[in-house]
């Protein structure tokens, strides 16, 4: 199908006869016109149609090879294609690149001196593109001053409620009540005492601003010195370096100055008297002359002022002369809740004022679906007076947290930080601020907006995007989603395969035209035909007293969302944490069972919101002599040492999707660590013998580029125009000084041989096999068609994802806990299979694989299955159903349940 049909599909004969015609009669009235002003007829002119599609002819970003395609506007356009294939490099390279670019150069050279955007596309031509607005797959992780409130902007109207709308403290203490002198004159007059005074603006209760605590800065937390760093193994003596703030340098005499405040230093800390502890810790400063011995034999006197355990750090950290330096004294400082606003961030005065009896801080911890009720309730719990303007603010106020809600967040809370936010969250606060403009004729890219969605979530995804396109915009959304592909108005086919082997247009047209086409990749798993994870589930799962290994059982208290739950983790199986987005997947997973296991490992106390974590034997995992005795194993008894040994987990590896490394530097050879390998061959060339290893690495300086100094790229000021970044001009993009590039190996340079993808450097390296067996790795996770020189900042979250797993698998595995979240980011569904069955791998070698995850493919193959819920927030943080994927799917009251047992929808 053409992209011209699709309006012929969508609209009616009468509809389109009817905008022809008035187009058609509005170019005869501009003739006329001109007619009139010219002296002469023109005669009748029709008025071309308007343009139905960009146009794009000759892409080449990344690995885009020349495509010419269509893409229409006023639709909801999916693209599809296996990971790697260039879906990215098209929406975001090219559509929104482009679209973005040519918005700010209609703009004044003062404004385009102020902002930043992307440089121009390497495309021939693309024609009729409007102003583009993007959301990406991996937002910038925010500030530690931004929260829910900030990034959404709520916060905002919260503000401007509380100013005008609010209770105001006088100087004299009173409260003075809401009326419309603050929004009149900005001045009120106590009743009680008569005092006047400005009335607080919207500015005096922004945290980032007048509204700040004092103490904390407005962050809500600060650093203080951690005293179980100070003296991190009590079991020691002073003399044995107990404390490890007298270990740096010129504290050493600390010791010898304390052994004469009365300290033993000879005996375990933990043994000292309390005064003896006190002195340690808190002692004063006070001189005290010693006797110190010197190199040759000698001895001279030395005044030395006592600096007790806490005051070495403090001094220590304020004589720091370089970041490196006060990066070392980080290990004794830990963040804590600001005593002075307890982690509200907001100044006293700031809370002092009330809106219906809530303060600013109050209604920051209150959920967005709760903050919306209170906002259409302000007109009737404030005075008379004020209740146009309360009927105004606030539903203002409920029109900023309503799209929102729509989007499955009304369970965030506006105090969240917004570091702590997922990257799906993240994605869909954006989306959200950006449906508030209402606009018309704009392009919307969306790169993976299902991330982080329950499926249950993605049907108001699909509403939302359908919103934009029914109010005159064009949606271009990148995803695997097979959902979100279906609900699409059309698809374009990026492919057929990765890196080399992709980027070309493969398909296009509807659903139904792909789904039939003979080279389609998609279309099977569209259909419902073709299965992603040919993985069936173990049956010993089902029953605890089969579990092959036994289980862990943990306690949790109360952390977030979660409260009083107790989760069993079968051990030696693929164990799934489902459930809607804030249910409490994450803090049961990452934040309670992980730090619980490394607590244990580590022989640590359990974190404070953990009661127990428990080791379950089952008839099939009880050895002989455990079979005699049938009670569990409690971890939360005894000395951590002993429960370390009684865990049947020896390592805890958590992966995510977050970004590798910080810059361009950082490539898939440097961070695999075969690049180490690769130099080690080059300098060992005969004609290289006296060269180092160094010499072959582009972060050397002398072997860097001189223009580039290695990155492959220089970026040129252009006055007014934004920064335009080329392949630097003296080394073409290949990093080296032309001197470094004389030796081969093989044939090859060491620049030519970072162009290898591992696939192809698999077969330079045959003779090598420390080489190949890592690049092998690489290509068993699915990542062989990524060069050697590839950015690893620049890769997907699903890519990002598999080489920290990479990195992981030439260890052994047995009684290693692996536990990832969402590791099905950016994957096609066809990678999805190639995943699993590297999990399959590691279960095989004896470890056990925790996934937190929405994907349905994957959830359906687990072993064992958590859901989580029943709701989002305040109505989720319990386990609704566990088992086998057939035992969940039975649960009705199991959200998850429902879709895999095909009844939800």
């Amino acid at each position: 199908m053409l992209p011209d049909e699709i309006s012929a599909e969508t609209a009616t004969t009468a509809d389109v006869t009817s905008k022809r015609g008035r187009a058609k009669a509005a170019g005869q009235a501009d003739a006329a016109a001109g007619a009139t002003a010219t002296g002469s007829s023109t005669g009748s002119e029709v008025r071309p149609d308007p343009p139905r599609a960009i146009e794009v002819r000759g892409a080449r970003v990344h690995n885009l090879r020349d495509i010419e395609v269509d893409v229409p506007l006023g639709h909801f356009v999916g693209i599809a294609g296996v990971s790697g294939s260039g879906k990215s490099s098209l929406a975001m390279g090219v559509l929104y690149a482009e679209g973005a670019r040519r918005y700010l150069e209609a703009l004044s050279t003062y404004t385009r001196r102020r902002l930043t955007g992307p440089g121009r596309a390497e495309v021939d031509q693309v024609r009729h593109i409007p102003s583009a607005v993007a959301l990406r797959q991996r937002p910038p992780v925010p500030g530690v001053r931004s929260t829910v409130g900030t990034l959404s902007e709520v916060l905002n109207v919260i503000r401007l409620a509380i100013s005008r709308l609010g209770e105001h403290r006088c100087p004299n203490g009173h409260m003075v009540p809401p009326s419309l002198e603050v929004a009149a004159s900005g001045q009120l007059t106590c009743p009680t005492c008569g005092a006047v005074f400005e009335a607080p603006g919207a500015e005096s209760f922004a945290f980032n601003s007048a509204g700040a605590c004092p103490t904390c800065g407005g962050t809500g937390e600060i650093r203080a010195l951690d005293p179980a760093t100070l003296i991190p193994d009590p079991t020691k003596t002073i003399d044995e370096h107990a404390v490890a703030s007298w270990m740096f340098f010129g504290k050493q005499f600390m010791p010898q100055v304390v052994a004469q405040l009365g300290v033993r230093t000879d005996v375990p800390f933990e043994d000292l008297t309390d005064q003896e502890r006190d002195i340690v810790l808190h002692g004063p400063e006070v001189k005290r002359r010693l006797v110190v011995g010197s190199r040759n034999g000698g001895a001279f006197d030395l005044n030395v002022t006592y600096e007790n355990a806490f005051q070495a750090v403090e001094k220590a950290l304020a004589k720091a002369k370089s970041e490196k330096g006060a990066a070392r004294l980080d290990k004794f400082y830990h963040l804590t809740v600001c005593p002075a606003c307890g982690g509200s961030r907001f100044s006293e005065q700031a809370r002092s004022s009330l809106l219906a009896g809530y303060n600013i801080a109050q209604l920051s911890q209150r959920t967005l679906t709760q903050l919306r009720q209170f906002a259409l309730s302000l007109p009737t719990v404030t005075p008379d007076s004020v209740a146009p303007l309360a009927q105004r603010l606030g539903g203002e106020w409920a029109d900023a947290i309503r799209p929102l809600e729509e989007l499955g967040l009304g369970y965030l809370g506006l105090d969240r930080a917004g570091s702590t936010l997922s990257a799906g969250e993240l994605q869909r606060i954006h989306l959200a601020r950006t449906l508030r403009g209402e606009t018309t004729g704009v392009l919307y890219v969306l790169d993976e907006p299902s991330i982080g969605l329950h499926p249950a979530n993605v049907h108001g995804l699909i509403g939302v995007i359908r919103g934009l396109v029914a109010d005159g915009n064009s949606a271009v959304v990148v995803d695997h989603s097979e959902q979100v592909l279906q609900a699409a108005d059309y698809l374009i086919e990026i492919g057929p395969d990765a890196g080399e082997h992709g980027g070309q247009v493969i398909n296009q047209g509807s659903v139904a035209d792909v789904i039939a086409s003979p080279t389609t990749v998609i279309g099977g798993f569209l259909a419902g035909t073709e299965q992603a994870v040919p993985r069936t589930p173990r049956p010993e799962f089902s029953q605890p007293e089969t579990y092959p290994r036994g289980a862990l059982e943990l306690s949790v208290a109360e952390l977030h969302t979660v409260h009083d739950v107790r989760a069993v983790f079968p051990i030696g199986g693929l164990i799934g944490l489902t459930g809607v987005s804030g249910s409490g997947k994450t803090t049961l997973v990452i934040e309670s069972l992980v730090p619980a296991v490394q607590a244990r490992l580590n022989h640590q106390p359990l974190p404070s919101h953990i009661r127990s974590l428990e080791f379950q034997p089952t008839t099939r995992s009880k050895s002989a002599k455990a079979q005699a005795d049938s009670s569990s194993t409690s971890l939360s008894t005894g000395s951590e040492a002993e429960s370390a040994a009684k865990l049947p987990i020896r390592r805890v590896i958590s992966v995510d999707s977050a970004p590798i490394g910080k810059n361009s530097r950082s490539t898939l050879a440097t961070y695999s660590g075969v690049f180490d390998q690769i130099r080690g061959l080059f300098a060992s060339l005969p004609e290289a013998k006296s060269l180092s290893a160094g010499f072959f690495s582009y972060n050397t300086e002398g072997s860097w580029c001189p223009v580039c100094r290695g990155i492959g790229e220089v970026s040129l000021d252009v006055q007014f125009l934004p920064d335009v970044r080329i392949t630097c001009p003296e080394c073409g993009g290949h990093r080296y000084a032309k001197p470094v590039l004389a030796y081969q190996y093989h044939g090859r340079n060491i620049a030519d041989v970072l162009q290898l993808t591992c696939e192809q450097a698999v077969d330079f390296f045959a003779d090598e096999a420390g080489i190949v067996a890592k690049l092998a790795l690489l290509s068993q996770v699915g990542l062989g068609y990524l060069t050697l020189g590839e950015s690893t900042p620049q890769l997907s979250g699903g890519e990002a994802q598999r080489l920290r797993l990479v990195s992981e698998l030439h260890r052994s595995q047995h009684s290693s806990l692996f536990v990832f979240d969402e590791p099905t980011v950016g994957l096609h569904p066809r990678d999805v299979g190639v995943l699993v069955g590297v999990f399959d791998r590691l279960i095989d070698a004896g470890a056990t694989v925790v996934v937190v995850e929405h994907d349905l493919d994957l959830i359906a193959a687990c072993d064992y299955l958590m859901d989580m819920g029943p709701g989002s927030g305040e109505a989720g943080g319990q386990i609704v159903a566990a088992g086998s994927p057939a035992q969940v799917a039975a649960v009705p009251q199991s959200l998850t349940g429902q879709w895999l047992a095909g009844t939800a929808g």
